[in-house]
């Protein structure tokens, strides 16, 4: 029996990763972070020099290498999370740093690469039983998936999450930092001329400022019982 695809889109830091975790783990489907993809590749970018003199991402130099970029995922560790592999090395706590947040977005707006991450997420989903998350994933990745939801929350409500994990994980940052990159972030995502973030014609909105997780899981459960029946899942 086919198995759904699932697409959850929305902001940076709106909570849409953990929701789709969960979801994927409770409906036993495979989850896959698209932005944890966007994130590796700004990773290998600093770690092998492919900036210019101001310390941007060299667009350029970054598509040429796009060949020797391999991303894959690790099945769930001891953590209850899964790693994101960048050829071959657990990459997952370097990818979520301050200094990879600053960089991601400009590096997602790269159309060589939005189209070479296009094809490997669509390849790691083409067999449905997936849930997905990121910025275009209902609108370009799959826009055909039965059930996509839109995730949105406040910038600030987003970026006190944002800086609570990073303070969590041990990193120095400021909050005002947090919150400026928060709507930077927001501001390319919508603006970029290749697949900019928006939400599909027939996305459900979630607006999850005042939900706890448990209530979120609640939310969405439902929401995948309803595709399922509406598929003929069950």
């Amino acid at each position: 029996m086919k198995k759904l695809t699932i697409a959850i889109d929305g902001y940076s830091s709106s909570g849409k990763s953990t929701m789709a975790r969960r979801l994927a783990a409770a409906a036993g489907y495979r989850y896959i972070d698209s932005g944890a993809m966007y994130r590796a590749v700004t990773l290998y970018a600093l770690d092998n020099g492919l900036t210019d003199a101001d310390g941007n991402i060299d667009s350029d130099a970054l598509a040429a290498a796009l060949a020797n970029i391999h991303i894959d995922f690790s099945p769930a560790g001891a953590d209850g999370r899964q790693h994101t592999l960048l050829n071959g090395h657990d990459v997952e706590a370097e990818i979520r740093s301050l200094r990879v947040s600053e960089h991601v977005s400009p590096v997602a707006a790269i159309p060589q690469v939005r189209h070479a991450l296009t094809e490997m997420q669509r390849a790691l989903g083409c067999e449905g039983g997936i849930v997905m998350d990121g910025r275009d994933i209902g609108t370009t990745v799959f826009p055909d998936a039965e059930l996509k939801i839109f995730v949105n929350a406040p910038a600030r409500t987003r970026a006190e999450r944002r800086y609570a994990e990073l303070k969590a994980s041990g990193a120095d940052v400021d909050f005002d930092d947090v919150l400026a990159n928060v709507e930077q972030r927001d501001h390319i995502d919508e603006t970029r001329a290749e697949s900019p973030l928006r939400r599909a014609h027939d996305a459900i909105d979630l607006d999850n400022s005042h939900m706890t997780i448990a209530e979120q899981d609640a939310w969405l459960s439902e929401r995948f019982r309803e595709a399922s029946r509406r598929y003929g899942q069950d």
